[in-house]
């Protein structure tokens, strides 16, 4: 059995208690010992082949030249050499890593806990917060380095997965700014007008410099050569995910040109560096939390700075607003973590931020009102000219928008079958391009619900 590499009166026995970032890292347990490679040479010589039988003479009765033989195959290079990666080894491991215990869950759930207590330390006019759920695997830190090609982002010290703040920020970020330069038809309240300024000193003289919203929010990305730099009044917490079950999951990505990918030439591959058909599949595994997992997210604001450069932000507290329109997007759009592009990350919102959620009389009055049954809206179809149809491969939905109207969907299985039912140009510019347009599309409307039914 291959073995961690840590001293040997570390008791074996106790690494069950271990966190999932210690399996993951110390105490991986791929390494191969002198055990591994006598099981390997009895294994191979237990066969009826060639090598099998000339094996048997080699090793003699009782296999008495057992340790000569191993040691001819390891300096060969036929068997991995001592404290060298183990691949049978490597599959095992796995296991091992994304088992998660009670402690480990009951951790998982006292860190968040821990963090939604000190968010209500903070006077609501300061916080933003949202919870969301995950809809498809969750990935981040792959580009770590690590034995088993990839890697993943724990928090130190409790050696649990986590969403850092950062990565938050940069997701959110990017969505406030495909918003303000009007990439999308709705902007969700973004633009690029200026929103505030600040004020520094070059060479003895005071200087302007304007700022937009996103800059106000998330900091001035300095252009080339300037150094004007300015600090977002935002900051994002690091995110626990609540993980359903006892598990985390092991995803696998096989590149089929990986020849071409590291420009290597191989004989198997017909000793060619540009792609085709006869390259060598690769699998590589990785580690993600599963589906359904829940995420708190927190964001604070420096309120009273705010107040100082972009005073209009600060009003009716429009930097929430701002804020939860980008959070909106990135949920339905841009997703969380790595590998964003093939579906990863993608998650749904599953709460409201606490301003949403109402509070004195008004809401109380509300929340205790009987809710009366709504008659059903009649159902009326409408053509949109100019349409474009909007893709997201991570929430199976297909959106279609146009000028002046709501958005249409169709999720899951309804948008599959509008796919597939596609022309097959205009199947693979949607699936590639992830967009398409313009088209002419016919809607189904029911009071103010927009579903898809076709294209005209």
């Amino acid at each position: 059995m291959p073995i961690a590499a840590v001293p040997r009166y570390l008791p074996a026995s106790e690494f069950h208690r271990a966190s999932p970032a210690l399996r993951f890292g110390l105490l991986l347990s791929i390494w191969t010992e002198r055990r591994d490679q006598e099981e390997e040479v009895s294994k191979r010589a237990s066969g009826r082949s060639r090598e099998a039988q000339q094996l048997q003479q080699e090793l003699g009765p009782g296999n008495r030249n057992l340790g000569a033989v191993t040691d001819r195959l390891v300096q060969s290079g036929r068997i991995p050499a001592l404290w060298k990666k183990n691949d049978a080894g490597s599959k095992q491991a796995w296991s091992l890593v994304c088992r998660l215990n009670e402690n480990e869950r009951n951790r998982m759930k006292a860190l968040s806990d821990r963090l939604r207590a000190v968010s209500r330390t903070i006077p609501d006019f300061q916080l933003w917060g949202c919870e969301a759920e995950a809809i498809s695997p969750f990935t981040t830190g792959l580009g770590n380095e690590h034995p088993l090609e990839n890697g993943f982002s724990f928090l130190n010290p409790y050696g649990l997965p986590y969403l850092p703040g950062s990565g938050v920020k940069g997701v959110v970020r990017e969505a406030a700014r495909q918003l303000s330069e009007g990439q999308w038809e709705d902007s969700r309240g973004w633009d690029k007008e200026p929103a505030g300024s600040f004020t520094v000193r070059v060479d003895g003289e005071e200087k302007e410099i304007g700022l937009t919203a996103l800059d106000v929010l998330f900091g001035r990305e300095t252009p080339e050569g300037e150094s004007e730099h300015f600090r977002g009044v935002l900051s994002f917490w690091d995110v626990i995910p609540q993980i359903p079950g006892d598990q985390l999951r092991v995803e696998v990505m096989t590149p089929h040109q990986s020849h071409y990918y590291q420009q290597k030439k191989e004989r198997k591959s017909g000793d060619s560096t540009t792609p085709h058909d006869s390259g060598q599949p690769n699998p590589i595994l990785f580690l993600t939390v599963p589906p359904g997992a829940k995420f708190q997210f927190i964001v604070t604001c420096d309120v009273p700075r705010l107040k100082r450069i972009a005073p209009g932000l600060a009003e009716g507290d429009r930097w929430k607003e701002l804020l939860d329109g980008a959070f909106g997007h990135a949920f339905d759009w841009l997703g969380f973590g790595a590998k964003t592009a093939v579906g990863y990350g993608a998650m749904r919102r599953a709460g409201a931020n606490r301003q949403e959620a109402g509070s004195g009389k008004a809401a109380s009055v509300a929340a205790s009102a009987p809710a009366r049954p709504a008659a059903a809206p009649e159902a009326r179809e409408e053509i949109w000219e100019n349409a474009t149809l909007k893709w997201n491969p991570g929430k199976q939905e297909i959106m279609a928008q146009a000028t002046g109207k709501p958005a249409a969907i169709l999720a899951q299985e309804a948008a599959q079958e509008f796919l597939n039912a596609l022309p097959e140009a205009q199947r693979e510019q949607l699936k590639s391009k992830k967009s398409l347009g313009p088209v002419r599309v016919r809607i189904r409307a029911e009071g103010n619900k927009m579903t898809i039914a076709g294209l005209v």
